[in-house]
């Protein structure tokens, strides 16, 4: 039975994509590494992306932009990324086991699973892609917009972030409809 676990990345910062996982992996994958990307170190985080992207199954991502963030809201973003990703996917899983309390609208058999980036080993794979993919393209895009370091904070809205945005305005790959807090 093959089983693809999918996590997203992406929900709470006020500027770029919303990115989600999916990974299916072999029963013989070195688990051991796995946790949820939010509890590994960028390095280790990144290395274990890299050995999922060589060793799984089958990975792949899935992407919402802002403007359809705007237009769809960031919940209803987060399952069209993760529709997406299983679009992507080169094999197609008997399960789909999901992080959290929602799950896409799919053929696929699936099942949402709270705090599955600390339990599943398939999710925790999907937690790391998401994330480092996400991450990279953040990184690449501050290379267009070098004013926002986007590098830095990733599009989480942190004091920098805001006083940059109070100082220049919204870029691009702002989310329009999220409210900043400038307190």
């Amino acid at each position: 039975m093959l089983i693809c676990g999918i996590d997203e990345a992406g929900r709470g910062p006020i500027a770029g994509p919303v990115t989600a996982g999916a990974v299916i992996l072999s029963k013989e994958f070195p688990t051991g590494m796995l946790k949820d990307s939010k509890k590994l170190s960028p390095e280790v985080r990144d290395r274990a992306a890299r050995i999922i992207r060589e060793q799984s199954l089958a990975w792949s991502t899935g992407w919402a932009w802002p403007e359809e963030i705007d237009r769809l809201n960031i919940h209803r973003a987060t399952l069209l990324a993760m529709i997406r990703a299983m679009r992507n996917l080169r094999l197609q899983p008997d399960l789909v086991l999901v992080d959290g309390r929602f799950i896409p609208p799919i053929q696929t058999a699936c099942r949402a699973i709270v705090k599955g980036d600390d339990k599943i080993p398939s999710i925790m794979a999907a937690s790391i892609i998401a994330k480092t993919e996400r991450d990279r393209w953040m990184k690449r895009y501050a290379l267009i917009e070098s004013d926002y370091y986007f590098e830095k904070h990733k599009g989480y809205p942190t004091k920098q972030h805001r006083e940059i945005i109070r100082k220049i305005g919204l870029s691009p790959i702002h989310r329009k409809s999220f409210r900043i807090d400038f307190s």
